[in-house]
């Protein structure tokens, strides 16, 4: 079982290296090409990401206090710290995802064992699905520098499954705590973000009042929040570890979270919405 060191000090983080160049490719519009996968049919856009970095900051939470958050495992964009400036600084980062003009950034808490250090991810795929009960014709993109929090890191009970969930690896049956899985599968940390806007706060820094869920009841996006956006849903994958007693840097188990900050290339970005979600296909399943 791989871990690094959950120290105290920033100096002390393994960071671990992103694959591939700084470069994006010059691709063209069309989106991913259509796969299926354990998913079926169910309209998505699909990435995976290996581990950016990790690091005691959060933009979104905490902006401009480098090394005042618990820690958290970065995925995707390498050049996000606690400055929450959207710029060139971005863009033209590298990314940790294999879809290279991903360089959008997903962060969550570190899992620990008992002894408290941190347990080293495999991977992140992350899912972009129309929501509940929305029309997929009416999925917009993200608006450029868009974050959003999906889970609750004060949470002092169980959070609802939809929202946040454990698995072992794209398996059917979720649980509201780590489960044990079997050693050709990995623990999965599956946290579901908000996709339904008001259309004008960027972030809430430090909450999601500018977002909430699409629902069923509602037929989709309530009046506050009307602009309809993809529903992300992440996957963070551990080796099956004992899941007695493990915990994450924010808190217990019941504190599972995670955050997203669209940096993505728009340009892709926006085709995979409008040729995907859109057009309901499946593009790019990569699980």
């Amino acid at each position: 079982m791989k871990r690094f060191r959950s120290a105290a000090l920033v100096a002390t983080l393994l960071v671990l290296a992103a694959c591939g160049s700084s470069a994006q490719s010059n691709v063209t519009r069309d989106p991913d090409p259509e796969r299926r996968g354990p998913q079926g049919r169910l309209a998505q856009f699909v990435v995976q990401c290996d581990l950016s970095h990790v690091a005691f900051d959060d933009p979104l939470v905490l902006p401009w206090q480098p090394g005042k958050s618990h820690l958290h495992l970065f995925f995707g964009n390498n050049s996000v710290d606690s400055n929450p400036g959207y710029g060139d600084r971005l863009l033209n980062a590298n990314t940790s995802c294999e879809q290279r003009r991903d360089t959008a950034s997903y962060w969550a808490p570190a899992l620990l064992d008992p002894t408290g250090r941190a347990i080293e991810p495999t991977s992140m795929t992350a899912y972009y699905r129309p929501g509940q009960g929305v029309d997929h014709e009416e999925i917009v993109a993200y608006p450029e520098g868009l974050m959003l929090i999906g889970g609750d890191s004060a949470s002092q009970q169980s959070q609802s499954t939809n929202i946040v969930a454990w698995s072992c690896g794209t398996g059917a049956v979720r649980e509201d705590a780590p489960l044990q899985c079997g050693a050709s599968s990995t623990l999965r940390m599956i946290v579901t973000f908000p996709d339904c806007w008001d259309g004008e706060r960027l972030t809430g820094f430090g909450s999601s009042a500018h977002a909430r869920y699409s629902s069923v009841e509602a037929n989709g996006c309530p009046d506050s929040h009307p602009v309809v956006l993809p529903q992300l849903t992440i996957g963070i994958d551990y080796p099956p570890v004992d899941p007695t007693d493990l915990s994450l840097s924010s808190g217990g188990v019941e504190t599972a979270h995670a955050d997203f900050w669209n940096v993505w290339d728009q340009t892709k970005l926006e085709g995979e919405v409008a040729n995907c979600l859109n057009r309901n296909l499946v593009c790019g399943v990569s699980s």
